[in-house]
């Protein structure tokens, strides 16, 4: 397959569930994206992604994962801390029983990129857990197609450390290193800026986005040391961002926003394709994420994406 995009934004947590209290943290001044364009009502919009296009007529063309942090189904969905989630799961679709890997963070982040915890259960920085396995990434970039993660808070390209907000822990390229994975991370694995400047910023606005894209929040703004309305907020930024782009109004973008744990975890699915209010009551988890992406892709599944569901029938995508 050609000419297909996976945007992966990911955020979650290490540890005890902080984000379900502000800590004294105070909220984060977030500054919102561009004016969109004036669109029709067959196209869809940042206001309204979903319900503007019928059953799929061509391959996916990007994909978009968004992990937050911590919070499960009925956390966030209804709850008055998430009016803008919660929008967006009655504009568009959630899944109500949706599993974990496991616990803390980093099993999550690995389990969905690689089919397997590789037996982790720490979230111990890359040095500790050098993995050579193959994985999402490695899978794109010898698919031909390209795969870019964009990192908020991260000093450098592919950090192995957590520094300031910037957790490793959240950021699964980081820890492949066999094939040429220690190598893509560096060139890949980039800073996210901010929802006016920066690398995401300038590869939605030219319609560049590579194949799979991983974007992942901060500590704060996934939720994991701040409360559920900064992650709601955050979300209110730069979810209009990704839907008013040139890539998902050409029709074929399915955005995932799914939190890393405690089972059953939240999450919103936002496609053109999505019927508005859609509740998916079967049970899946995130290697059924794992196995929709590759599947979409046009990739062999890997461990257990292999056992899971796929999420295309589901959710009419």
């Amino acid at each position: 397959m050609t000419g297909l995009a996976v945007v992966l934004v990911a955020a979650a947590c290490a540890g005890p569930h902080h984000g379900r209290t502000s800590g004294g943290s105070s909220r984060p001044a977030i500054t919102g994206p561009p004016a969109s364009p004036p669109v029709s009502s067959t196209t869809p919009n940042a206001s309204s992604p979903c319900g503007a296009a019928g059953a799929p007529s061509a391959p996916i063309a990007h994909v978009v994962w968004i992990f937050m942090e911590s919070h499960t189904e009925t956390e966030i969905v209804g709850s008055a801390q998430a009016p803008f989630e919660t929008a967006m799961a009655h504009s568009c679709a959630t899944a109500t029983h949706w599993s974990a890997v496991g616990k803390p963070s980093l099993p999550n982040y690995l389990g969905a990129t690689s089919g397997t915890a590789s037996g982790i259960h720490d979230d111990a920085p890359p040095p500790a857990h050098p993995l050579t396995i193959d994985n999402l990434f490695r899978q794109v970039r010898t698919g031909g197609h390209t795969e870019r993660s964009y990192e908020e808070a991260m000093p450098g390209p592919c950090a192995l450390l957590s520094s300031g907000r910037y957790g490793v822990r959240h950021n699964p390229a980081a820890y492949y290193q066999g094939a040429d994975d220690r190598a893509a991370c560096g060139s890949d694995d980039v800073p996210l800026g901010t929802a006016t400047a920066g690398a995401l910023h300038d590869d939605l606005a030219a319609d560049r986005l590579p194949q799979l894209s991983v974007i992942t929040p901060d500590v704060c703004h996934d939720t994991h040391d701040c409360a559920v309305p900064v992650g709601d907020q955050w979300l209110s930024v730069w979810l209009p961002l990704i839907t008013a782009s040139p890539a998902y109004r050409s029709g074929g973008t399915v955005v995932f926003v799914v939190w890393d744990e405690p089972t059953p975890v939240a999450n919103l699915v936002i496609a053109p394709t999505v019927r508005p209010a859609t509740v998916v009551t079967a049970p899946v988890d995130h290697y059924s994420l794992l196995r929709t992406t590759e599947e979409m892709l046009g990739l062999p599944l890997l461990a257990g994406a292999r056992g899971s569901a796929d999420l295309r029938s589901l959710l009419g995508l």
